[in-house]
C-alpha cells in the first residue's frame, strides 16, 4: 500500500507542476498580447512638397542699393505692392522686368484666360531669388556682377526710387530643413540660394550636416557666405566641372535621411548628376536646376 501511495503521489505531483507550467505559458502569451507595440526608431522618409502661389505682378521700388560682397550688389525693394507676397522655397525664383533705357512697363495683368501683357514691347526678363523679409516687409535680390549681364548692368545703375517690375514666384518647393546630412553643390548663380538655405538651417536647435562645394571664378567671392563658418564650405577657385566632378566621388551619401541640390550651368549640372543615379540614391531628394547655359 505504501508503495502504491508514494507512486500516486508522483503522479500527482507531476501533473500539478503540468498545470503550473501551462498556467504560465497562458499568462506569459496574456502579457504579450496586452504589450504595446514596440516603437520603430527609424525616421519617416520626408520628401520635398510642391505648392502653388498665386501669380501676381508687382512693381516696386529701390529702398536701398547696397554692395554686401566683392561679386554681389544687393537691391532693396519695397511698396505697397509688395502685400501679400509669399516665397516658401528656398531655391524660389521670380522674374524680374528689365525695360530698355527710357521706357516704362506697366505691370501685366492675371485674367481667367490668362496674362494680358498689354501694349507695346515685352521688356527682357531674368529668373532671381528673392531674400523676403516679412518683418522689415522688404525684398532683397543679390546680383552677381559679370560683364556682358542685363541684370547686373541695371542693379549696378540701379538708386534709391528707381522701379522695377517682378512676377512671382509662380510656385515653390519646399525641401524639409532637418535632413540630417545635406549636400549642396552650385556657383555664383546658385549662391543666393545657397545663402537663404543656410541662413534658415543655422537657426535650427541641432543644426544639420551640411557640406557645399561652390565654383567660383575669384576667391575673393568667398565673403558672400563668410557668416556661415558653422557650416564646411569647400571653394573650387576658377570655373573646373571636372574639379568638382571628381570632389564628388569622395562624398559617401548616407543610406537614409539626405538631401542633395545640384545647380549650375546646365550642362554641367547635368553631368554633375551622373554622380547621384543608381539603385542607392532616391531621385525624390536630389534636386538640381539648371541657373544659366553657356552660350
Amino acid at each position: 500500500m505504501s508503495f502504491g501511495l508514494t507512486i500516486s503521489k508522483k503522479i500527482l505531483h507531476s501533473f500539478l507542476m503540468a498545470i503550473i507550467i501551462i498556467c504560465s505559458n497562458f499568462r506569459y502569451i496574456y502579457l504579450i498580447s496586452r504589450r504595446p507595440p514596440m516603437m520603430t526608431t527609424m525616421k519617416k522618409t520626408q520628401y520635398p512638397q510642391r505648392v502653388q502661389n498665386e501669380l501676381r505682378f508687382r512693381e516696386l521700388t529701390v529702398l536701398r542699393v547696397e554692395r554686401v560682397s566683392a561679386g554681389f550688389q544687393r537691391i532693396v525693394l519695397g511698396g505697397d505692392a509688395l502685400d501679400g507676397f509669399v516665397s516658401q522655397g528656398f531655391d524660389d525664383h521670380t522674374k524680374l522686368f528689365f525695360p530698355q533705357e527710357g521706357a516704362t512697363f506697366t505691370p501685366p495683368q492675371v485674367t481667367d484666360e490668362g496674362i494680358n501683357w498689354g501694349e507695346g514691347v515685352r521688356p527682357a526678363s531674368r529668373d532671381y531669388t528673392p531674400l523676403y523679409d516679412a518683418e522689415r516687409h522688404e525684398l532683397a535680390y543679390d546680383f552677381f556682377i559679370h560683364d556682358g549681364g542685363i541684370a547686373s548692368r541695371w542693379a549696378l545703375a540701379a538708386s534709391v526710387g528707381d522701379k522695377l517690375v517682378i512676377g512671382g514666384p509662380r510656385g515653390s518647393l519646399v525641401v524639409p530643413e532637418d535632413y540630417a546630412w545635406q549636400l549642396y553643390v552650385g556657383d555664383e548663380s546658385g549662391m543666393p540660394a545657397l545663402l537663404r538655405r543656410l541662413r534658415a538651417l543655422s537657426q535650427l536647435p541641432v543644426p544639420p550636416q551640411v557640406t557645399a562645394i561652390v565654383t567660383i571664378g575669384d576667391a575673393s567671392y568667398k565673403d558672400y557666405l563668410a557668416e556661415f563658418d558653422g557650416f564646411n564650405i569647400e571653394w573650387v577657385v576658377g570655373h573646373n566641372p571636372a574639379a568638382v566632378a571628381e570632389r564628388l566621388t569622395q562624398v559617401s551619401v548616407p543610406a537614409e535621411d539626405y538631401f542633395i541640390w545640384v545647380t549650375g550651368e546646365g550642362a554641367v549640372v547635368k553631368s554633375l548628376l551622373e554622380r547621384f543615379k543608381g539603385d542607392e540614391i532616391d531621385p525624390q531628394l536630389v534636386r538640381s536646376q539648371a541657373y544659366w547655359h553657356s552660350k
